[in-house]
């Protein structure tokens, strides 16, 4: 308890540094101001401080339970502002260099007197820099998080069986349906993907944030998505309920992770559980195995048995697998199983924030995720990252917008 007291005491007061050195900034830009207006414009700055610094903490007192649509969508604004005060930062750094190289020349000539006044252009530019992620994080929630954007990836295979030739896949991941707060998006979101007309609809896990009751509203729209051949699914992390801390009873939650098992059988989905099942078209076949979530990474559980899935797809000559954690392609899949063409996975998000456009992508979350977002190859196997069709934690999305993926197999 002592130790859990003095981290809440040491973020705080990193909160608290970095408010009073950006205050800096905002009590130079106000000084010709009138006093009244200063003196409302810096009460509500260390008012938000407040507010931040109790939100944190109430947050870190309640880690475990659920958040509500008002606590995510504050503590996400709370953030954000942090954030773009970041940028303010390293504006002041620059400003105080300037001047103690300032007070250094001073010292050596005395001809000009030194001014210690910080400079109001810097401060300005600061704020002003600062606002351009805060706008992209506020147009993330306003309208990123629901930007349904289909992409199509065109794949080639030697060993595509000639009657899958031009066969059509369709992959969606992390819908986390605890973060919507109505049915309506997710309802335009199945819509846009019954058009695509896909052979096969994969879904690569997380279909939850916590609790298995987070999808009964949904059930009734995610229930219309429709593929020619089967709708397949796999579990994530989410979805097993590890990050509750508390359970009503013993039991209670494996009876979360059996209810979140019979929602996908209500919905048509073919959950596998580290299991496969063959697709046959003009006596040509090919397999689709689905793994429980495997996680290379610390903290993150190996429930997936790869093993149990291949069996039985041995002389099968094209395999996809569905695994929601990218990292098993590394620790599992390309090291013992060569011969799984294509892996399917989620879990990254791409953080939901990064620069994503043609040629060029960049996200935080490549720093931890060797593959985190789109196509990646090595040999003859492919592996494909879908960032998401929902959202936890932040409530939007900047750059990396929910996706839709449309595979078209091709012979080659």
């Amino acid at each position: 308890m002592t130790q859990r007291i003095l981290n809440f005491g040491i973020v705080v007061l990193i909160l608290f540094l970095v408010d009073l050195y950006v205050f800096q900034a905002v009590r130079t830009v106000t000084q010709n101001l009138a006093p009244l207006t200063q003196r409302i414009l810096h009460v509500a700055y260390w008012a938000i401080f407040a507010i931040t610094a109790g939100t944190f903490i109430l947050a870190s007192a309640t880690r475990g339970t659920p958040p509500s649509t008002f606590q995510t969508y504050l503590a996400s604004t709370l953030f954000i502002l942090f954030a773009s005060k970041l940028v303010v930062v390293l504006f002041l750094i620059v400003d105080d260099v300037v001047r103690v190289g300032k007070l250094a020349l001073n010292g050596l000539s005395q001809e000009t007197p030194f001014n210690p006044s910080r400079s109001k252009f810097i401060s300005q530019l600061g704020l002003v820099v600062a606002a351009i992620p805060l706008s992209a994080f506020v147009y993330g929630m306003v309208k990123g998080a629901y930007d349904y954007r289909v992409k199509k990836v065109t794949l080639r295979f030697p060993n595509l069986p000639q009657a899958f030739d031009g066969y059509k896949m369709l992959q969606i991941s992390d819908l986390h349906t605890g973060s919507f707060n109505s049915t309506a998006p997710l309802q335009e979101a199945v819509n846009i993907i019954n058009k695509q007309e896909a052979d096969l609809v994969f879904f690569t896990g997380d279909l939850v944030n916590n609790l298995a009751s987070e999808i009964e509203s949904h059930i009734p729209a995610l229930s219309q998505i429709k593929a020619k051949d089967a709708v397949y699914s796999v579990l994530g992390n989410h979805d097993y309920a590890d990050y509750v801390r508390e359970w009503p009873h013993p039991n209670a939650k494996k009876e979360n992770l059996q209810r979140m098992i019979e929602t996908h059988s209500e919905m048509g989905w073919q959950l596998l559980m580290n299991e496969n099942r063959i697709i046959e078209k003009n006596g040509e076949k090919i397999a689709v195995l689905g793994v429980e979530n495997w996680g290379n990474r610390v903290g993150f559980p190996k429930y997936g048995r790869l093993e149990d899935a291949y069996k039985g797809t041995e002389g099968t000559p094209f395999k996809v697998l569905l695994s929601h954690d990218p990292s098993h392609w590394d620790g599992e899949i390309n090291q013992k199983y060569p011969d799984i063409d294509l892996t399917l996975s989620g879990h990254t998000h791409g953080m939901q924030f990064g620069v994503n456009i043609p040629g060029f992508k960049w996200s935080p979350v490549q720093y931890v995720y060797k593959q985190w977002a789109g196509l990646y190859k090595k040999g003859q196997q492919h592996l494909y990252v879908n960032t998401g069709l929902g959202f936890i934690g932040y409530p939007g999305r900047v750059g990396f917008l929910p996706e839709i993926t449309v595979f078209e197999l091709e012979r080659a």
